[in-house]
């Protein structure tokens, strides 16, 4: 959930750069930080004409306080806020990291000791699987790594294939960098530059007036741009005033579809609740009505163009997804086999490529992933259609994802942006969307009357006014969470569709209040869980 914000212009971009972490909040963060390339703005230079950072362990407001106490200025820069993988939350762990090259530029100190100056600054998303080697032969070149984070790995490893050239130093790096990243890196000897690349973790490119940005997530640049390039996986993008080139994953020129985005800021807004996942539960009525907007009776072309033809041809379902998502697709699983009688089969998406499977042609592949980003959930799908099974569908949130441009076909939920860690709107969206697609199944292999399709229509349509009726009793459920407050364990039992649902609600109690809980289909209690059981178990 770490967060990217870049960019080059001929203002000082600080406070845009602070103020797009301060929008990516909402996801969470252990530490922050901000660098700048100080010649970059009024062809600064001196001291203050070469590399400037500002890192904290505390809140975004706090690192603005840094930045105006020692006037840090720029142009060209970017900012992180990030949640510890590889080493502690420690300032030295803090993005962005330096490299320490050979060049001159702004010196970078270990202690009291004066360092080789650095030349790279670099931010990084995402988990560098080959870090130990790269780190080793970075090592015997001479680097010094001041920190335990795979990240400094990327930002010596661009410094030693600078060659005058920062785009061709980090299109080589990343043919070396095996696992996810979202990185923007910026150099001493090139002050209005900044270089974007993307691999299983989302990067996105802002055109503004002759500024270019870059950032994680769209809602980092609301009210900046609204001028949005979503980038593929394996493009590298080269940004400058004004000005922007994107290669593929094979280094080849390509052009990527400007669109405008209205990623305002007023989803992350929390108005009268007490926190976001309060506001999300109560937002689920609203963002149920939203995704079935539209649906006045069942049709496979709910899904995209030619959804009919595949729903004919496929004779199983296979669901892949993570999380919140995975528990959604095994409700489904009930209700296609149920409703539309086709065979459905639901795997957790980062162990399907893992294992040995039997691939069936005839398989319709269905991923669910809220973001459309998710590095495993993409990963499944493209071992699934490497295995030849190319029938795919996604029921996603996000109409712009990876997800939904490599999937054939889409149903896009609404639930609107989710700032709660814990998904709540976009479990039940989910859920939405699966249910007419059981229905469409059902149709497609004649197994839905028209009398039992305007049964479940009239009753889709309830559920808004359904849920405003759970959601009233909040007062009593208030009352009964003081009682299971105290309590360290929870067993959750659900029998049928709810088995699935008690899985997702013993998820959400670990997530939430860090009491541990597990789930079970309610006739395995007395096989084996049934021995936890005593007066202090809820």
């Amino acid at each position: 959930m770490c967060g990217i914000v870049g960019a080059v212009s001929s203002r000082n971009i600080v406070p845009i750069l602070v103020q797009g972490l301060q929008r990516l909040e909402y996801r969470g963060y252990d530490s922050c930080g901000v660098a700048v390339h100080a010649a970059s703005l009024n062809g600064a230079s001196g001291p203050k004409g070469g590399l400037q950072r500002a890192r904290s362990t505390s809140r975004v407001s706090e690192l603005m306080d840094q930045v105006q106490a020692d006037h840090i200025e720029g142009g060209t820069g970017i900012a992180h806020t990030r949640w510890a993988t590889h080493g502690a939350p420690a300032v030295h762990n803090a993005h962005p990291h330096f490299s320490h090259g050979t060049g001159a530029g702004a010196g970078v100190y270990k202690g009291d000791t004066p360092l080789k100056p650095g030349r790279v600054a670099l931010v990084h998303n995402g988990i560098i699987e080959n870090h130990d080697e790269l780190r080793a032969a970075l090592q015997a070149k001479g680097y010094e790594f001041l920190s335990q984070t795979d990240t400094e790995v990327i930002a010596h490893l661009v410094d030693s294939l600078y060659d005058g050239d920062l785009f061709e130093a980090v299109k080589a790096a990343v043919r070396q960098l095996h696992g996810a990243y979202a990185i923007a890196v910026f150099h001493k000897d090139e002050p209005q530059r900044v270089i974007g690349a993307r691999a299983g973790s989302p990067l996105i490119l802002g055109v503004g007036q002759g500024e270019t940005f870059l950032a994680s997530d769209a809602m980092a640049l609301a009210g900046v741009t609204n001028q949005i390039v979503y980038l593929e996986e394996g493009d590298v993008v080269d940004i400058q005033l004004g000005k922007y080139w994107v290669v593929d994953r094979a280094h080849q020129a390509v052009s990527r579809e400007v669109k405008t985005v209205n990623a305002h800021s007023g989803a992350a807004e929390l108005g009268p609740y007490r926190h976001y996942m309060q506001k999300e539960i109560f937002e689920q009525p609203r963002a149920i009505a939203d995704t079935l907007e539209g649906v006045e009776g069942i049709t496979p072309e709910l899904f995209g163009d030619g959804a009919y033809s595949t729903f004919k041809a496929i004779d199983n379902v296979l669901i892949l997804a993570c999380g919140t998502s995975y528990y959604s697709g095994c409700v489904a699983k009930y209700w296609i086999e149920a409703i539309a009688k086709v065979p459905c089969q639901v795997e957790i998406a980062s162990e399907y490529r893992y294992r040995e499977s039997v691939p069936n042609p005839n398989t319709l592949i269905v991923t669910i992933t809220q973001s459309g980003e998710t590095a495993d959930t993409l990963a499944a799908l493209r071992h699934a259609q490497s295995l030849g099974m190319t029938h795919t569908l996604t029921i996603c949130n996000v109409s712009t994802s990876a997800m939904v441009r490599e999937c054939k076909h889409a149903y896009v939920t609404r639930a609107g942006a989710e700032i709660g860690v814990a998904s709540t709107k976009a479990f039940t969206t989910q859920l939405a969307g699966l249910f007419l697609l059981t229905l469409a199944l059902a149709q497609t292999k004649g197994r839905l009357s028209d009398a039992e399709e305007a049964e479940h229509i009239k009753a889709m349509r309830h559920l808004p006014a359904a849920l405003q009726a759970v959601l009233a009793l909040e007062p009593q459920i208030i009352s009964w969470a003081e009682e299971f407050a105290s309590k360290e364990n929870a067993l959750f039992l659900g029998r049928g569709t709810h088995y699935p649902i008690a899985l997702e609600g013993a998820l959400k109690l670990k997530e939430i209040t860090y009491i541990h809980a597990e789930a079970y289909a309610a006739g395995e209690l007395k096989h084996g869980p049934l021995a936890l059981v005593t007066s202090a178990m809820p």
